[in-house]
Parts: C-alpha cells; sequence; structure tokens
C-alpha cells in the first residue's frame, strides 16, 4: 500500500512539474518585407552606412489592420499557453523612457553599436520574436489570406520555428477570422517548434556571443600574464566555470582581441530573472577589475545577445 502511494505521489509531483514548465515569452512583430510593401521603412545610420529598418511606430499607429492581426496571433498563442509581450506596450516603454531619440541616432564604440531593433529586443525582453506576414487574396466574392510565421531567437537571431499556409476561400469579410481560419492547422505545429527550442535552452543554455578588446592607451594586451598565466587562458578558464556545460567556442583570439562564440550561459539567475548577455558578462567584468588583475575595463552590449569588454579604460 506505501509503495502505491509513493508511486501515486511521484506520478503528481512529475505532472505538476510538467504543467509549470516554463514556456519562451514571445513578441509578434510585423515582418520587414509586410513594412517595405505598406510604406512603414525608415533609414538608420549604423557607424556611416544607412541600414532601412522598420518603422514599427507609423506602423501601429496608422495602420488599424495591424492591430488585428498582432491582437489576433497574440490571443491564439495565449490560449495556448505561451505567454506574450504585447509590442504596442513596449513601444510605448521605450518612448516613456525617452529612448526613441537615442535610438535614431547612430552610437559607436570599440567597433560594436546598437540599432533600434537592438533597443527593442532589450526592453522586450522575449526569447523569441515572431515575424508575420500576411497577403488577402480575392477570388470573386470570396477572400483567403496567405501567411508566413517565423520564431527568431532574440539572442541568436536563428530561426527556431516557421509555418506558412493558406485558408480556405471565405465569405467572411473580417481579416481576424480569416488569419484564425487561415492559421489554425499549423499553429500547434509551430508552437511545437519553439517548445523543442525552449527546451534545448534549459538543457544547454542561451547562446551568445562575447568579445574581448583592448584600448590602444592600455599598456598590457591579451597575451600579458598574470601569476603566471596569460590573459587568454584566464578568460578561458572563467568561461569554462560559468558557461553551461562550459560550453563555447574561441573563434578567435590574438593580442589585441578575442573572439568567443556559441557561448553558452544559463536562462535564469537564482532568483529567476532572465539572464542577458549583458548580466553574464559582468561577471568576468568584475572580476578582472578586481586584484590581482586590476583591469579597468567598459562593458558593452548589443541587443540581448551580444557583449563586449573593452579592457584598459572605463
Amino acid at each position: 500500500m506505501h509503495k502505491i502511494l509513493l508511486s501515486f505521489a511521484v506520478i503528481l509531483m512529475t505532472a505538476s512539474g510538467f504543467a509549470q514548465a516554463k514556456k519562451p515569452t514571445i513578441m509578434v512583430v510585423p515582418s520587414d518585407v509586410w513594412c517595405t510593401k505598406n510604406g512603414y521603412m525608415m533609414k538608420f545610420d549604423n557607424q556611416g552606412t544607412m541600414v532601412s529598418i522598420p518603422d514599427y511606430k507609423k506602423a501601429f499607429q496608422e495602420n488599424s489592420d495591424l492591430l488585428l492581426v498582432i491582437g489576433k496571433i497574440n490571443t491564439l498563442m495565449a490560449e495556448r499557453g505561451f505567454p506574450l509581450k504585447d509590442m504596442g506596450a513596449v513601444m510605448k516603454s521605450l518612448e516613456s523612457e525617452s529612448a526613441e531619440n537615442s535610438m535614431l541616432t547612430s552610437k559607436s564604440g570599440a567597433g560594436i553599436s546598437e540599432s533600434p531593433i537592438d533597443k527593442l529586443k532589450k526592453v522586450a525582453k522575449a526569447d523569441i520574436v515572431m515575424q508575420l506576414t500576411w497577403t488577402i487574396n480575392a477570388t470573386g466574392p470570396k477572400k483567403s489570406i496567405t501567411f508566413n510565421l517565423q520564431g527568431f531567437d532574440s539572442y541568436t537571431d536563428k530561426q527556431v520555428a516557421g509555418a506558412q499556409g493558406t485558408g480556405a476561400p471565405s465569405f467572411s469579410a473580417e481579416l481576424p477570422v480569416l488569419l484564425e481560419e487561415a492559421v489554425l492547422a499549423h499553429l500547434d505545429n509551430f508552437n511545437s517548434q519553439l517548445q523543442k527550442h525552449f527546451d534545448d535552452l534549459f538543457a544547454n543554455g542561451r547562446e551568445i556571443t562575447v568579445r574581448i578588446k583592448k584600448f590602444d592607451s592600455w599598456t598590457n594586451d591579451l597575451e600579458s600574464e598574470f601569476g603566471g598565466k596569460e590573459l587568454t587562458d584566464i578568460i578561458e578558464e572563467w568561461m569554462t566555470a560559468n558557461t553551461v556545460k562550459g560550453r563555447f567556442s574561441t573563434t578567435d583570439a590574438t593580442e589585441n582581441m578575442m573572439l568567443l562564440e556559441q557561448v553558452r550561459i544559463p536562462l535564469y539567475d537564482a532568483s529567476g530573472k532572465a539572464i542577458d548577455a549583458r548580466q553574464f558578462l559582468k561577471g568576468l567584468s568584475d572580476v578582472l577589475k578586481k586584484p590581482p588583475y586590476s583591469i579597468t575595463n567598459k562593458l558593452m552590449t548589443k541587443g540581448l545577445g551580444q557583449a563586449v569588454i573593452v579592457l584598459g579604460e572605463k
């Protein structure tokens, strides 16, 4: 009897664990293709190079169809237990912090800069950015919608899920209804792809990119020795100790720089707060500032998934 009760308790605990499993947070945005087609693009000066980027603010203010479509996707995802970040609310948050002016100004330093999209991702703190493209098709009195959903990891910009399709022709002229009819057959598979990617992040850590550089004014370099060890080796030892399962790749290393890719970091800290590249690399920055190294350094970031430490000055 005791064995039966114990087994039953284990089953309940396991089921509870699955029920409480964390799901990725998602932000739905119109795709670059949709923004270009509908005239919602703006120019961004990225260190002297003009780059076209979506003007989300203008799109949300002027296009009522966009609000309806984003709202419908948000509802469908929420019904399936996937938490979403409302893009309209995120845009307002950026404005309240007076971030928009800085977003439209190119910022450079030690070869790294943040675009408006990077700024948006940092404020949203979403694991997945879900880009949506749709086209309305008309055949006589009937209409249908063709859609393309792409889920991108906010930290790496790699596509981790996708779904495409065309709904059956319908007499309904309401855009949200047409979208729901087209998307429903594909959404569960799309969400399964998202969850599979997120499960991998739980098991193996989130992927970021780290760069180590030096100011010209610093008299030492990455081959300088501290306690009989080269600084490059010291940094790699810290990475081994602090990454998930010691996973990272030193792609390049010279006396003046290091490039570390596929750096796997924990999803959350001890308090359950999501960790991004800046929060992770601050640990290394603080270690280098203290004895026996006493290296003044500057920590900078690009979006959620890229961070750089520049050695020698603040």
